[in-house]
């Protein structure tokens, strides 16, 4: 166990971003242009590649700033009304609730899935029988992948249109030919990262062109609207994303796969791994899709209860390695969120609060540095347990396997 002294901590996350030299070809194609913003060649180049990628017309993507306000921009894109209750999952980073409070809506927070985590068709279609629903913004939660043939039925029943923050999900969240609209990170933690950029992708017709407008300070560009260029068409913001960004975004797309394919196969490792260390006793999410097509950014795992997750954060803190409660505390449980939300019953978003836990992963992280991991996982689990009161029950967890 002496790996278990070294001095350096075990990083969380460590960006996976393009060397100085191999942003010298890209950072002289903006120089030679001299254009810098306000929709340039890298970031329409940036468009078209993903147009491809998800086989709509340029018109139907769009980058932004980051996608917090591209999340903002959709939600004031869908002109819903006034006071409009958007439905949120309980279980999700802060931006996701923000986008809502910010575009002037009210979050409905709702459970998740017990087993992938996320708020489901089912579960927005439950909470649409007790209360008023405008529209429903899910999350592709850590990357997992939302079935959107099964979202375009519920919007076609229900007549709500529906967003998915895919912030964590580039390579693995797509529309399959379904009708939906999604909105990606390109944060530098995330699988396709610019240091910062965001992405939309919507089949609504329009939809992706008015963010663009909204983007702009809702500026008109275009003459055939019949409004004057230069005139304001909405109260807009200033969401562009830069040349800079672009390039680098373009960057990686050009080792996106390689990139891809080292995270699957540590993440793989890892995951086998850990499963031993542990006795086979943590729990995974269910992402109910094909490995081969995503690109892991994040270790999230469940401990068997609440005292073995403090026993095995004790442990890496002890052993300098970094860990976090994800997600935590839940959006309900947060002040300033209390009073602006409507709270529905979220059991299985308070069961996974109280067991999940984050662990370090990253491109380039040694053998030395995965095997601290997998003794602490080791340790943790061989200590007794504690007995803690029982709480209402979500349903049973998925297989560890």
């Amino acid at each position: 166990m002496k790996n278990l002294t070294d001095s350096e901590w075990v990083p969380l996350l460590v960006p996976d971003m393009p060397s100085p030299q191999a942003m010298l070809p890209w950072l002289e194609r903006i120089q030679e242009a001299k254009h810098y913003s306000n929709f340039g060649p890298l970031v329409r180049e940036l468009e078209a590649d993903f147009s491809i990628r998800f086989g709509l017309p340029v018109e139907q993507v769009t980058t932004v700033a980051n996608a917090t306000q591209g999340l903002e921009l959709v939600l004031q894109a869908l002109d819903l009304p006034a006071g409009a209750h958007v439905l949120v999952p309980s279980f999700t980073f802060v931006a996701s609730v923000t986008a809502v409070l910010r575009a002037g809506f009210i979050p409905v927070l709702a459970d998740v899935d017990p087993h992938s985590w996320i708020l489901t068709p089912e579960i927005a279609r439950t909470a649409c029988e007790y209360m008023r629903i405008d529209a429903v913004l899910t999350v592709a939660t850590f990357g997992t992948p939302h079935d959107m043939q099964a979202w375009g039925n519920f919007e076609k029943i229900t007549g709500l249109p529906v967003i998915v923050d895919a912030a964590a999900a580039f390579g693995s969240q797509w529309l399959n030919g379904a009708q939906g609209t999604l909105v990606f990170s390109m944060h530098a933690t995330k699988s396709l990262p610019a240091g910062e950029g965001g992405l939309v992708v919507s089949s609504r017709i329009g939809l992706a062109r008015k963010v663009r407008q909204l983007s702009n300070f809702g500026i008109n560009l275009d003459p055939k609207l019949g409004l004057a260029v230069g005139t304001l068409a909405y109260a807009g913001t200033n969401a562009k994303m830069s040349e800079y960004h672009a390039a680098i975004a373009l960057e990686m797309l050009t080792h996106w796969e390689l990139h891809a394919s080292e995270r699957r196969y540590l993440y793989a490792e890892l995951r086998h791994k850990l499963n031993a260390a542990s006795g086979q006793k943590i729990v995974w999410q269910y992402q109910g899709c094909d490995h081969s097509t995503i690109a892991p950014t994040l270790m999230c795992l469940r401990l068997p209860d609440e005292g073995a997750r403090d026993r095995l954060e004790q442990v890496c803190q002890q052993a300098r390695i970094m860990t976090r409660r994800w997600y935590l505390p839940l959006l309900e449980n947060m002040p300033i969120l209390q009073r602006r939300c409507i709270v529905l019953d979220t059991p299985c978003a308070q069961a996974l609060s109280r067991t999940l836990l984050g662990l370090p992963f990253f491109v380039g992280m040694s053998s030395c540095q995965r095997q601290r991991v997998l003794e602490a996982m080791e340790i943790s689990m061989s200590r007794p347990s504690v007995p803690v009161k029982s709480e209402k029950k979500c349903g049973d967890g998925p297989v560890n396997s």
